[in-house]
């Protein structure tokens, strides 16, 4: 059996974790701040969004608190070279997918901004299917176990 100590993952191993917890820590906080915004917050924005966070649904919330949650979670566990980091990773996956199948599908969120509004659900899908991969390939590579 090969030691995990002799299959230390590489330096861009450790920066993309570090950068994975950094990005995860801002979801973190942007869900803090939609679920907690108060009600002087919430009249302060446009008409149109303002109906877009009053009609938002609990369970896309929840979606929302997985997908960040679990992507904090999971980005220091691959910190901590475990192998739950990819499970923990497919589960926030799954919580961005639901939310944006909402974003994208149900909400008006796309009229309220644009086609420029896609880009960052967009990324965010896309760094999450990244982070699921890096998790499968630092196990089999014996970085994480």
């Amino acid at each position: 059996m090969t030691d995990i100590s002799t299959n230390k993952p590489p330096i861009w191993f450790w920066v993309i974790a570090v950068v994975a917890l950094v990005w995860n820590l801002m979801g973190v906080m942007a869900y803090i701040g939609q679920a907690y915004m108060t009600e002087a917050e919430l009249n302060a924005l446009p008409e149109v969004e303002q109906a877009l966070y009053a009609n938002y649904p609990a369970w896309a919330t929840a979606a929302f608190a997985i997908a960040v949650f679990g992507g904090a979670i999971a980005s220091i566990a691959l910190l901590l070279r475990k192998k739950l980091a990819k499970t923990l990773f497919l589960i926030s996956l799954i919580g961005i997918i639901v939310q944006m199948i909402y974003n994208f599908f149900i909400s008006e969120a796309m009229d309220v901004y644009g086609p420029g509004g896609m880009i960052m659900p967009v990324m965010i899908i896309i760094i999450g299917v990244y982070l699921v991969m890096l998790a499968k390939k630092s196990i089999s590579n014996n970085w994480i176990s």
